[in-house]
């Protein structure tokens, strides 16, 4: 009987559990198609729109409740306050677990240092962003309060800025975003993955990002990478800049920066201190890295290394074994370890409910759009409350036409619930009026009360048609969030704290070179590109210096055989090389074809050389259009030896002079029009990007240019008063005879 029993289950039609749900006890078949669209898409779309994907403010649903749940608690104002008391008050509004809101606070915290402007002002133990390790104290042991910048977070959030949603159980009411007063949505960096998409934003300079979406209203053509060169990390550390790769993240959203660490040498002890590093790894990642390739043998010059760290922050200490030099250390460890890394972007946002990738320039006009909108709602409620106290008053106005006679009304009126209405037949005014009047007490039924309530209606309904008339401009709602994003700029800006070092994909590495010897040399440069470098000895042995026909000596200059040379080319190039990489030469030789040498395009001519020095200082670039760019000498200076930067200057419009400018001075600027202009370069703002298009000094006139630039003291100018100007641009005046020099001058450095 049991073998038949087995056998005829066996032979029964077996069921597809792949199509089966339903209850315990009973099941139902569904395609899997439909499974995933009842069951997994509402799941999957509440991830993506309630929890991991920022909203144009820059905050998650989590982050924005725990804030807010902070501000109704009076924690911009009040001190702190234990951490736990704040997690248990925001579960009324976020029901995910007391954990998960405080790792939310410890993210925002300044203790953490996640943030370039933290959110919560924090006492106590928080951890640290760039330690893996370092476990943050329990909320019952740390306190905490909202910091002073998120005063412009909740600015105006009481007068309907914002639209305000039931909570999960609709208990209370919460915001659906916050009225940020500045583009926090780029300030604030913020990673999070949902289901089939992800985000992960960089944080950007606050004072950049407010001036760059200045810069955008006012001009939707601007470039970007005038006014924002680059993200800034609270990590610090150094930004190895690639144009095109930058300008494709602005566009397109996506894209990776990469950063690595800062470091230096403490020659004393013989080894290397790593006080800042990328944002994306961590000081135990790094350290393990290392400890791996010294185990395989791939490291040898390391003797030690050991974590630092303390109150004053990051700090990794490399000892060296005698005889390594740092900088090839530091360069291998770049290559095999994340002491270099790449922060991966995804600038992907909601808007609308809709997750969208998108470029710096549509980020920033969104915000701009959701931003004038909460200015508008602003503005609205402004001019209801106005015009509901320009309605009371109006009824105390009837008032004053006959006190005696209200004060008739309401002693003769027999029952109480009669006096509003009396009050209302007698005066022609209506409910509102009439219980505002009933209500003022009788020491103030007097003249000069009533007079002076009444003479704020004036002044009110100026008011309030000063409000009506800026939500019909375009150009004065403009205005008034320009004005909000300079006082943020000016109040919360900082400097940065992630370092730009200016590279290009088509930069062509050097070899190692040896340690090359040191002695004065004196350098002369011809106008076609010839160099000659030559000794004292050999200068003082010399007769006249020789050159090709039709050539002629540009400039000369006293240096030293280990002194670097900026070449500038009309290809808007820059060739770096140095004086020991060419020989000793006589003056009557021709010298070193520049363009030979350094291995320039067919066509290329030099068109200036500089000594960058310690490259403190700046660079000047006088334009045919009459603009002039000051791009500090930092921006060509590289740690590793570097043969060609592309992008080095503009390309709008020709260049006519280049020169270095190690401190201010006058300068004098000639057109083709016969006329001149005298200006100072303190009045120039320095650029931080190479290719800056500068600033308009002069004003060309058609058919006209600028022919040249030269110092003041070597202009020849008599009559300097004449060309002086203070403000730019000019149009300069015409030269006189006296004034007009004799030949081209060329600068020297």
């Amino acid at each position: 009987m049991a073998r038949k029993k087995k056998e005829s289950e066996q032979n029964k039609p077996k069921v597809n559990t792949d199509h089966v749900v339903g209850l315990v006890g009973s099941t139902t078949e569904q395609a899997i198609t439909e499974t995933l669209e009842i069951n997994y898409m509402p799941y999957a779309m509440s991830v993506i729109v309630s929890r991991a994907i920022p909203e144009i403010d820059g905050f998650k649903p989590s982050h924005r409740k725990l804030l807010y749940t902070m501000y109704k608690m009076g924690l911009l104002r009040k001190d702190r306050v234990k951490s736990a008391n704040i997690v248990g008050q925001t579960m009324q509004l976020n029901p995910h677990g007391d954990a998960a809101i405080y790792e939310t606070m410890v993210r925002l915290a300044r203790g953490n240092e996640t943030l370039l402007h933290p959110f919560v002002d924090s006492k106590g133990n928080f951890g640290k962003v760039y330690s893996r390790d370092m476990a943050y104290a329990a909320s019952r042991y740390t306190e905490a309060k909202l910091d002073a910048i998120c005063e412009e977070i909740f600015k105006d959030i009481d007068s309907d800025t914002v639209d305000m949603v039931d909570n999960y159980d609709g208990s209370l009411k919460e915001p659906s975003l916050l009225p940020t007063t500045f583009p926090n949505v780029l300030v604030s960096a913020n990673q999070g993955i949902a289901v089939g998409m992800a985000s992960n934003i960089c944080s950007f300079n606050l004072r950049e990002v407010c001036e760059t979406a200045i810069a955008l209203m006012q001009n939707p053509e601007h470039d970007i990478l005038e006014t924002l060169p680059g993200p800034d990390f609270s990590t610090g550390a150094e930004l190895l800049f690639d144009e095109a790769t930058t300008r494709e993240i602005y566009s397109t959203g996506r894209g990776s920066f990469k950063l690595r660490a800062k470091w230096h040498y403490v020659k004393d002890g013989n080894l290397i201190e790593i006080t800042q590093i990328p944002y994306s790894t961590a000081a135990e990642v790094i350290m393990d890295k290392v400890a791996d390739l010294i185990k395989v043998g791939k490291i040898k010059e390391i003797a030690d290394m050991r974590d630092e760290s303390d109150l004053g922050g990051l700090k990794l200490t490399i000892d060296l074994k005698r005889g390594v030099e740092p900088e090839k250390l530091m360069q291998k460890l770049f290559r095999m370890t994340p002491l270099q890394d790449s922060f991966a972007c995804n600038f992907n946002i909601l808007i609308a409910g809709m997750p969208r990738v998108m470029g710096i320039a549509e980020i920033l006009e969104e915000w701009t759009a959701w931003r004038t909108e909460c200015v508008k709602r602003r503005l609205y409620f402004q001019i209801g409350k106005k015009e509901e106290r320009l309605h009371l008053l109006k009824g105390l106005e009837r008032i004053l036409l006959d006190i005696d006679k209200a004060i008739k009304i309401i002693r003769e009126t027999e029952l109480d619930a009669e006096v509003i209405p009396n009050l209302m037949i007698g005066f022609g005014i209506d409910e509102i009026q009439a219980n505002y009047v009933a209500e003022i007490k009788l020491r103030n039924i007097n003249k000069e009360y009533i007079l002076k309530q009444t003479k704020a209606i004036a002044e009110l309904e100026k008011e309030i048609a000063d409000l009506r008339s800026t939500l019909k401009s375009h150009a004065k709602l403009q205005k008034l969030i320009i004005d909000e994003l300079k006082q943020v700029a000016d109040k919360y800006g900082q400097p940065r704290k992630t370092e730009i070092i200016y590279e290009s994909a088509q930069i062509e590495e050097e070899d190692e070179v040896e340690q090359v010897p040191d002695y004065p040399v004196t350098l002369f440069i011809s106008k076609e590109g010839y160099l000659k470098k030559i000794t004292p000895q050999s200068l003082r042995m010399s007769g006249e210096q020789k050159f090709k026909e039709g050539d002629s000596l540009q400039f000369s200059v006293e240096t030293t055989n280990r002194a670097e040379l900026l070449v500038f080319t009309d290809r808007f190039q820059c060739y770096k090389t140095r004086l020991a990489d060419f020989e000793d030469g006589k003056a009557s030789q021709l010298g070193d074809y520049l363009p030979q040498k350094l291995g320039m395009e067919q066509g290329e001519n030099v068109v200036q050389v500089v000594l960058p020095g310690d490259y403190k200082g700046f660079v000047l670039f006088f334009f045919e259009n009459g603009k002039v760019a000051k791009v500090p000498l930092s921006a060509y200076e590289t740690k590793t030896n570097r043969k060609k930067l592309t992008g080095a200057y503009a390309d709008k419009s020709p260049v006519k002079t280049i020169c270095a400018l190690y401190e201010d001075a006058q300068m004098a600027v000639y057109t083709t029009d016969n006329r001149a202009v005298i200006f100072s370069t303190a009045q120039l703002l320095p650029k931080t990007s190479r290719n800056t298009i500068g600033v308009s000094v002069v004003s060309v006139k058609k058919k006209a240019a600028v022919s040249h630039a030269v110092p003041v003291s070597e202009s020849g100018i008599v009559n300097q008063s004449r060309y002086r100007t203070r403000t730019l641009p000019s149009a300069g005046s015409p030269l006189k005879p006296e004034d007009a020099p004799e030949k081209q001058i060329s600068f020297e450095v």
